[in-house]
């Protein structure tokens, strides 16, 4: 007769569960080397009784192979969590080109571009968006030109005041050049000619003579004519210098 099928439950029996894990740990731990030298795995088997004692089978070092396994698991991780990024970032990139799209649209309604597919109540509130566009924007050109007004009246005024400034300077300078004039030393005779122009005449002997050649090709005084009187060579010899 056959084996009856066991049922998998714990063993309440002490010694029956001491005698079934010694015998099961043994196959498990054959199979284990046999798998690794028949089909060339890697296998790393850790048991622990339920007294606490270890048991272990490593076709290469365990640590070695444990490591391996963690490696392999952060990188199972690492890949699950590039996934999901990708998935992401995909669902981010399908709204932004959604939303281009609708923009794209909507640029072309407000140049009158692809109208046909509009219904009346959609005409009708691209045609309000338009007046409020319109509006704000003759709003905006109207505050920019007060505002160019506003900054030519400042310079018009600053203009005002320099041309203030300079007339004062001007008016300043010419009521000096006038002082300085009023007060030269030519002052009486300046305004002598301009009292009588024709009453200024020339004094005697206001500008020296000069004579030239010898006494008697020239009219000489009376005291000029005798040779002895020293006076007239006196004054012959002074108008020679001079």
């Amino acid at each position: 007769m056959g084996r009856g099928r066991v049922e998998l439950k714990r063993i309440e029996n002490k010694i029956n569960r001491q005698v079934t894990f010694s015998k099961r740990r043994n196959g498990l731990l054959k199979k284990a080397y046999e798998l690794s030298v028949l089909c060339d795995a890697e296998i790393a088997l850790i048991i622990f009784s339920g007294r606490g004692k270890l048991f272990e089978f490593g076709s290469a070092e365990i640590s070695k192979t444990i490591e391996r396994y963690h490696s392999y698991c952060y990188a199972s991780q690492d890949y699950a969590v590039d996934d999901q990024e990708t998935q992401v970032h995909y669902q981010e990139i399908s709204r932004l080109n959604a939303k281009y799209e609708s923009l794209q649209r909507s640029h072309r309604h407000l140049l009158g571009e692809d109208l046909g597919q509009l219904s009346v109540k959609e005409l009708q509130q691209l045609e309000r968006q338009l007046e409020s566009s319109l509006s704000q924007a003759r709003q905006r050109r109207t505050q920019l030109m007060l505002n160019h007004m506003d900054e030519l009246q400042n310079k018009k005024v600053q203009l005002e005041e320099i041309n203030t400034q300079l007339k004062k300077k001007l008016e300043a300078e010419a009521s000096c050049c006038l002082r300085t004039i009023n007060e030269g030393p030519w002052t009486s005779n300046a305004s002598m000619i301009a009292a009588d122009p024709f009453s200024f005449h020339l004094q005697p002997n206001t500008f020296p003579t000069l004579q030239f050649g010898s006494q008697s090709q020239h009219s000489a005084p009376p005291e000029a004519a005798n040779p002895g009187n020293s006076v007239g060579d006196d004054n012959y010899m002074l108008n020679w210098a001079l």
